[in-house]
């Protein structure tokens, strides 16, 4: 693929608001990871909540969209500028020429989750003021930010689980590669919900503590919330653009509904895709940020990916002891970070782990690295065997 600009991006999650904040919580090695403390949740976990979310309130028109994932919209689309970067490249290519894909995994279902918990006892029936085309529906998340920035471009949403923010990129290349954009903003929101705390338990994936991928005594997954975005444009547009994205690979093994192939085959194959899309070999990836959940089978699925497409030279780590998993947000988050890393020339290791598993064959870091870093490998893979890598990079 042709290479395409990150002209502008920004990230909120539990790390902290804006790009500073994510370097400075990397850098630091500090988690943004706590005991759980959402709502009437009453499990023994820790989660990766935003500070401020119940205070945010919409513009006014904007009403109908408001639910948790459309203020932790709205945090992003304020922050680093993010907004008029979208709005100057509205004016270049006039706002029907920009594009608006975007992933999340449940959208504003906790609206519903309060809605159902005041229906009707008679008839069943929810409330009134529950508005679910504005808030629970997929499309509301995409329809919130075309309106919020007065666009008039293609929008879609995407829901392929855990994979979900990183193939965003994907579909926004081909749609500026076919012509029918000039720029797309990219990425993924997803917010905490009791569903979500509650299903992982049921599936008895959840870190009693924080999350330590690739520990020897890890335990689970730590479920975070966050907004990640970006503005893809081609690089003659963006000339004071330095980082890109090189190259997009997807697969979908279907080995099981939760559990990923137990040899990694269809994350080796979108690895291998990602970096023949971007014409690079197994030698030029510098750092692989692995998809890292922290549950055993995960782990060890994708440390035998890794290694069947780039053996063991790549410096890998996972970001999740920071933010949490971000499930339909973690692609798009972990790729804003990884276009962090290569402007910073950091690699972030591993947080919370005491002793790395010795069946771990990657190279797999647990302190931070400091060194220039060319290019990254990012991974996502999510539930049903929805996989998705990136290649970003220093542009040509």
């Amino acid at each position: 693929m042709l290479p395409l600009a990150l002209s502008a991006c920004t990230a909120v999650s539990a790390i902290g608001r804006g790009l500073a904040a994510t370097v400075e919580a990397l850098r630091t090695r500090r988690s943004g990871l706590r005991p759980c403390d959402f709502e009437d949740v009453r499990l023994e976990t820790w989660i990766g909540r935003v500070e401020g979310i119940e205070d945010v309130r919409l513009a006014r028109g904007l009403e109908p969209f408001d639910c948790r994932n459309n203020r932790l919209a709205h945090l992003a689309l304020a922050t680093d500028g993010f907004a008029a970067a979208v709005r100057a490249a509205a004016r270049r290519y006039g706002p029907e020429r920009v594009a608006v894909v975007l992933g999340t995994s449940t959208s504003g279902i906790l609206t519903c989750e309060h809605a159902y918990r005041r229906r009707d006892p008679a008839t069943g029936r929810l409330p009134a003021d529950f508005d679910y085309e504005h808030t629970h529906d997929l499309m509301s998340l995409g329809r919130f930010v075309r309106d919020a920035l007065q666009l008039r471009g293609p929008v879609s949403v995407l829901s392929t689980a855990c994979s979900s923010g990183a193939k965003t990129f994907g579909d926004a290349a081909e749609l500026i590669a076919a012509g029918v954009c000039d720029a797309a903003i990219v990425g993924g929101v997803d917010s905490l919900c009791s569903m979500t705390l509650y299903g992982f338990g049921a599936l008895e994936l959840l870190a009693r503590g924080p999350s330590r991928p690739f520990a020897a005594d890890r335990d689970g997954i730590s479920i975070g919330e966050a907004a990640a975005l970006a503005l893809l444009e081609r690089p003659d547009a963006a000339p004071g653009c330095r980082i890109g994205l090189l190259g997009v690979g997807a697969s979908a093994d279907a080995h099981h509904m939760s559990s990923p192939h137990p040899e990694g085959l269809g994350a080796a194959s979108a690895m291998a895709d990602a970096l023949a899309s971007a014409g690079l070999t197994p030698a030029d990836i510098d750092h692989v940020n692995f998809h890292g959940t922290g549950t055993r089978a995960n782990d060890v699925a994708e440390d035998l990916a890794v290694q069947r497409v780039l053996g063991r030279g790549p410096i890998c780590s996972s970001t999740k002891g920071w933010t949490g998993h971000t499930l339909g947000t973690s692609g798009a988050l972990e790729a804003v970070i990884a276009a962090l890393c290569i402007e910073h020339g950091f690699v972030p290791g591993c947080l919370n782990v005491g002793e790395l598993d010795p069946a771990m064959g990657s190279n797999i870091v647990v302190t931070n690295r400091y060194r220039p870093v060319r290019h990254v490998l990012s991974n996502s893979f999510g539930f049903g065997g929805s996989n998705c890598s990136l290649v970003l990079g220093a542009l040509p």
